[in-house]
């Protein structure tokens, strides 16, 4: 009965599109009608409002981080099913006929509730790879790539989540990898 619980409570807690809301609530404008139509933060700074955009993606991250946290230290069994749900209900929200963002934010929340150490792996190799190309998708598929490679030389813990959660990101980044094979890629400004 735990593991279902865990399950539908972290989903919900994922599922919350602040994106959405946010621009809903300040702009009142739905933000799947502004750039990529995506919910997450990196749209939300195509707004022109970088509060909105700063807005989103802290608490996409925070909504990761307390159901992960809460069982990490109460059920630290269901750890990796309760990330997974977070995620996945980002992606695949309830509440917008599941289509949602594509789970960075969320992912980073994940990983830093999980092990700080792989959090920011993940940063660096975001930033190292963002000031070098300037695409925010390119980021967050290094970023996402890094964090199994670095488990597979240096550990060897959790690499199939990790894996998983790479192929899921590189799933929601499949239009973007289309556009940067083809060079049409939009460049992103993150201040």
């Amino acid at each position: 009965m735990e593991i279902i619980v865990i399950s539908i409570m972290s989903y919900l807690m994922g599922s919350i599109p602040f994106g959405f809301v946010l621009t809903k609530f300040f702009l009142k404008k739905d933000i799947r009608d502004i750039g990529s139509g995506n919910i997450g933060a990196t749209n939300a700074l195509r707004t022109g409002n970088k509060s909105l955009g700063y807005g989103t993606l802290f608490l996409d991250v925070i909504k990761a981080v307390i159901p992960v946290i809460y069982v990490k230290l109460n059920y630290p069994d269901y750890i990796f099913i309760a990330s997974l749900c977070v995620f996945l209900g980002h992606v695949f929200p309830i509440w917008l006929k599941f289509e949602g963002g594509k789970g960075v934010a969320t992912y980073v929340g994940i990983l830093f509730s999980i092990n700080l150490t792989i959090g920011f792996i993940f940063i660096v190799v975001w930033f190292f790879t963002f000031l070098t190309s300037k695409y925010s998708s390119l980021a967050s598929l290094f970023g996402s790539l890094s964090v199994p490679i670095y488990l597979f030389f240096f550990t060897n813990q959790n690499l199939v989540f990790f894996s998983i959660m790479f192929i899921l990101i590189f799933y929601t980044h499949r239009e973007n990898v289309k556009r940067l094979k083809n060079k049409e890629e939009n460049k992103t400004k993150i201040y």
